[in-house]
């Protein structure tokens, strides 16, 4: 009897679980499910569900001058922001591995702080520092302020990689004659490559979906697509921003989807 009452238990207990993780994916889910279906509707303003159907505000924001300009930006920002924080991260994760130095771990809790402190504090304290040195609305500015938020997430990934890696094998290389820079780059590198994919796509994606610390840092020419979608949508409800939110979902779920695959692989 007791073991059929901890079985039902058991079922009833396995039941609920599966039950709240559905509803909480659900409650993730569901602004995709509303936002992807209003970018194909054929109505002036945002419709939901939509009456008729129409690739029209795609084709807007493909035709327009203005849209083509902030995505560029954007990518643009996103790929120097990729590029620059993966060499940054890997030698810093790579320092926090190997060393047991206090000053490496208080260096580690800095580097991380861009992820714990909320980003509007983060986006204010930008602005008043470039407000002062001159790196308002530029692109140098950005890509600054994109590392800064990307690196934490780099490291991260290229920690997860190397505390996976057995170092004896560096230490091997090195000591028939390799300096440490050329072991890592024939022994550890090719062994933690998912990780290092993996790094190079969250950083992308990080820089490339960044909002808040771009509303207060970017404008002119170098104005990011999601100031410009934020923007607009504070004195227009344009359609175009649905289409714009269902490429930058579909484009940021490819590459999680591509890290996933590659860091299984």
């Amino acid at each position: 009897m007791n073991l059929l009452a901890n079985l039902r238990h058991l079922k009833v207990s396995h039941l609920l679980f599966t039950v709240v993780v559905a509803a909480i994916l659900l409650y993730l889910i569901i602004p995709v499910l509303i936002v992807v279906p209003m970018s194909f509707s054929e109505a002036r303003f945002l419709q939901f569900p939509p009456k008729q159907w129409s690739l029209h505000w795609y084709e807007a924001f493909f035709n327009s001058v203005e849209w083509m300009s902030a995505a560029r930006v954007s990518l643009i920002t996103a790929f120097f922001t990729m590029v620059i924080s993966l060499p940054i991260g890997m030698a810093a994760a790579y320092a926090i591995n190997n060393s047991s130095l206090k000053i490496v771990r208080t260096l580690q809790i800095i580097l991380l702080l861009p992820m714990m402190v909320p980003i509007i504090l983060i986006a204010a304290g930008v602005f008043f520092v470039y407000a002062r040195v001159g790196l308002i609305s530029t692109m140098t500015g950005l890509v600054l302020a994109h590392i800064m938020l990307a690196l934490p997430y780099v490291i991260i990934a290229l920690l997860a990689g190397l505390r996976n890696f057995d170092m004896s094998q560096e230490m091997v290389a090195r000591s028939l004659g390799m300096n440490r820079f050329r072991a890592f780059l024939a022994v550890t590198l090719p062994q933690i490559k998912p990780s290092v994919v993996s790094a190079t796509l969250f950083a992308f994606i990080t820089s490339l979906d960044e909002t808040v610390v771009a509303l207060f840092i970017s404008g002119g020419d170098n104005q990011t697509l999601t100031k410009r979608m934020f923007t607009a949508l504070r004195d227009e409800i344009d359609p175009t921003i649905a289409a714009i939110s269902s490429i930058l979902i579909l484009a940021s779920l490819i590459l999680v989807v591509i890290a996933g695959r590659n860091k299984q692989g």
